[in-house]
């Protein structure tokens, strides 16, 4: 069964993961853009750096770029300090063709050499920046491409690529490091979550203990305790406790009502059953009368159980019904609750059967009320069997405790 406490720790769980997972992504995005721009501003210092040389080493000599071999090449003196540069460094004329490499860059394959080099061909803005792939054995290299203008005819540009990996916590190593670390988080926060649930209902939990043993209906004068914190739980226990109240006096009035019409009705009663008693044995009072005056008193009879009923009742309900507890032998007053019976079923042809130990069953009880208890029993038993069914009467002992059963073969009782 799911309960409230349940219900907050899995919202809270959510609502934090969705917190994280956004947190992560906005932190995801700004370490991708904050590494970019990092790689950015070290390969503007390269380039720049590069850039500087070839124009102040070209002021100097005048011409830079020697033809003494098959292709035309930067002079080894200035080529020497770029090949120092620790990242991936070209120089190319303005056709493209490859004039000085760094120490770094002539490690890589041709086809990597080609693609590095390939944003020299159409350097035709000042700067030319973007990622690229050059093959499995190096991966995703951040290139920087500067067109020099300062160095001669034959200079046309300068490129500088350094590898994303070079950064020091990119945002590969976040998200693994994210991956780790959530569900540690969640799963601490939906402990914490279920702990801080459980100690905010506490006080709903003595609530809802209060009331349960408030409900038997004999314990409506006590109250719930209300909370000095002046929120939510106390708005309810004082709720509650007013509508205690109000039962209370519900069944205050209604015990009274009770009480007080049977009482009232128990002097007429007793009025009329002694009229029609003294009728009854007047000489003077014709035969045809009699059976009617009978069935009077037989009525009258009737209505004086039903009231002392509903007084007993109402004394039930108050507390202050008296018990008049002797020990008896059980099986003495189950004998005479099935002469009763028999009585009260030989006109429906209903058979009333009984069955009890050999041996005395004891037991302090009240022998008026539980006489009137399984008459009541048996009275509703033989009114709802048909023509021709059976009652059927039990004693029995059970380890430590008496039963006693009443069974019929009537419709029975509708459930709920």
């Amino acid at each position: 069964m799911p309960t409230i406490r349940r219900r907050l720790t899995l919202w809270y769980t959510v609502a934090l993961g969705v917190t994280v997972l956004a947190f992560g992504t906005l932190l995801y995005l700004e370490r991708r853009q904050s590494s970019v721009r990092e790689l950015d501003q070290r390969l503007g210092l390269e380039a720049d750096l590069a850039n500087r040389w070839l124009s102040e080493s070209y002021n100097v000599l005048g011409r830079i770029v020697t033809t003494a071999g098959s292709r035309p090449a930067l002079d080894p003196g200035i080529s020497a300090y770029l090949e120092a540069v620790r990242d991936y460094l070209v120089v190319a004329d303005t056709t493209g063709h490859v004039l000085a490499l760094s120490e770094v860059a002539r490690t890589l394959s041709a086809d990597a050499l080609q693609r590095l080099s390939a944003p020299l061909d159409t350097v035709r803005l000042p700067k030319r920046a973007g990622t690229m792939h050059l093959g499995p054995g190096v991966g995703s290299v951040r290139y920087l491409a500067v067109r020099v203008e300062g160095a001669g005819p034959e200079i046309g540009g300068v490129l500088v690529a350094t590898s994303t990996a070079q950064v020091a916590f990119g945002p590969a190593e976040l998200v693994r490091s994210m991956l780790i670390i959530a569900p540690i988080i969640l799963l601490a926060a939906a402990l914490v979550g279920y702990w801080l649930a459980g100690t905010s209902l506490r006080p709903v939990q003595g609530i809802m203990d209060e009331v349960e043993a408030i409900s038997d209906g004999t314990s409506l004068h006590r109250r719930l305790a209300v909370p000095l914190s002046n929120d939510e739980m106390a708005r309810l226990a004082l709720t509650v406790n007013g509508m205690l109240a109000r039962l209370e006096q519900s069944f205050a009035g209604l015990h009274r009502f009770t009480a007080d019409a049977s009482h009232e009705l128990k002097t007429p009663l007793m009025v009329l059953r002694a009229g029609v008693e003294r009728a009854l044995v007047h000489p003077g009072v014709p035969g045809e009368i009699l059976q009617s005056l009978d069935d009077t008193l037989a009525q009258i009879n009737e209505m004086t159980e039903l009231v002392e009923s509903l007084l007993t009742l109402a004394r039930a309900d108050e507390g202050r019904a008296p018990l008049a507890v002797e020990e008896a032998d059980l099986r003495d007053l189950l004998g005479e609750v099935v002469e009763t019976a028999e009585m009260l079923g030989e006109g429906s042809d209903i058979a009333v059967t009984s069955a009890m130990p050999d041996h005395p069953v004891r037991l302090s009880v009240d022998r008026h009320r539980i006489r009137e208890m399984l008459l009541n029993l048996v009275t509703n038993a033989i009114k709802y069997t048909p023509q021709g069914g059976s009652v059927d009467l039990t004693l029995a002992e059970q380890d430590d405790a008496i039963s006693l059963t009443v069974r019929d073969t009537g419709v029975g009782i509708a459930p709920g």
